[in-house]
């Protein structure tokens, strides 16, 4: 039987501290050969708009996802998503289709939980005020997220949105000390761990404004080689982390741009997460080094959180006969 989970279903379904976690285990698994995560390809769809499949496989877990994910910038003058995506999940061995889920929940709470594995990993022990540029639902996400490994005491935050800072601001009442700042330089200098979270075409931060001991996920950018958050500089100063090189020489603007500009060389962006997981690859050496997560946002992330999504809307109810959720099953 097929589960078909909408985003009301998903919203709560999956904790974030078990979601870092298995998010951290398929990194790991990556590092040590037992997942398959090719690069992804993309193909236009009518106008602006391009759709890229993703797609992933967890021996461990046995499951393969597919992922397709519609960049549709046309879409923002109306109000309506840029982003949509949809996962499918099969059992990676016998090909039968377990699970259809609507990839808007995943996809925040994923990449939010990706961006809290590398923080752990690269951050400096003792780092505990957050910087984001940008104010959104990824925005808030990551606070929640990166409260889970770090100590996080104290907010400073941007937006060219007054509404966006204004739900920010309601989202974390009196969670922890929120500071709006004047602009993207200012929530950088002031940050230990800075999150990039805007779908910039052009730089919104300098690397010139990195502090030693800055930790950065540079997030928000979509899958475009066009399209970046950080400028070459910052590429170029920081010890950089990646969810998948084979991805980012395919889709990421960060890694393709400063490539280009010749700050930077393909073997800049060798080191993988799941190695600096696993001891192969080193991460942060000193308190003073700059370290940045690059994230393009992979399947096999997708895939850890649809195995969680599937297990608990499968838990049967207090009366032990019922899935926990009212979801579509299909044969």
């Amino acid at each position: 039987m097929t589960l078909f989970l909408d985003a009301t279903d998903l919203d709560g379904l999956v904790g974030r501290a078990e979601l870092i976690d298995a998010v951290r285990a398929a990194f790991l698994d990556l590092a040590h050969g037992l997942a398959l995560q090719p690069a992804p390809h993309t193909f236009p769809g009518a106008g602006s708009t391009q759709f890229l499949p993703m797609t992933a496989t967890s021996d461990r877990l046995g499951l393969t996802v597919v992922k397709v994910m519609s960049d549709a910038p046309g879409n923002r003058p109306a109000g309506q998503p840029v982003q949509r995506s949809t996962v499918l999940v099969l059992d990676a061995r016998t090909g039968e289709r377990l699970a259809v889920l609507d990839g808007e929940v995943g996809t925040r709470m994923r990449t939010a939980a990706a961006s809290a594995v590398a923080t752990d990993a690269l951050a400096r022990p003792d780092a505990h005020v957050l910087g984001l540029v940008g104010a959104g639902r990824l925005a808030i996400e990551h606070v929640h997220a990166l409260r889970e490994v770090r100590a996080i005491d104290t907010v400073h935050v941007w937006s060219r949105s007054a509404a966006t800072l204004r739900t920010f601001h309601h989202a974390l009442d009196g969670l922890l000390d929120v500071i709006e700042s004047p602009g993207p330089r200012q929530v950088t200098e002031a940050a230990d761990i800075l999150c990039t979270l805007t779908p910039a075409r052009h730089p919104v931060v300098s690397g010139e404004w990195f502090r030693p001991g800055l930790h950065v996920n540079a997030v928000g950018a979509p899958p475009r080689p066009d399209h970046r958050e950080i400028d070459a500089t910052g590429m170029a100063r920081a010890t950089v982390v990646v969810d998948s090189t084979a991805t980012q020489l395919a889709k990421s603007g960060e890694v393709l741009l400063s490539i280009a500009e010749g700050a930077t060389l393909p073997q800049t962006f060798g080191r993988e997460l799941g190695a600096v997981l696993a001891g192969t690859a080193s991460g942060r050496q000193l308190p003073t080094d700059i370290t940045l997560f690059n994230s393009v946002g992979i399947a096999l992330e997708d895939l850890a959180y649809a195995a969680l999504a599937i297990d608990h809307a499968r838990i049967p109810d207090s009366f032990g006969t019922e899935p926990r959720l009212s979801v579509e099953v299909a044969p």
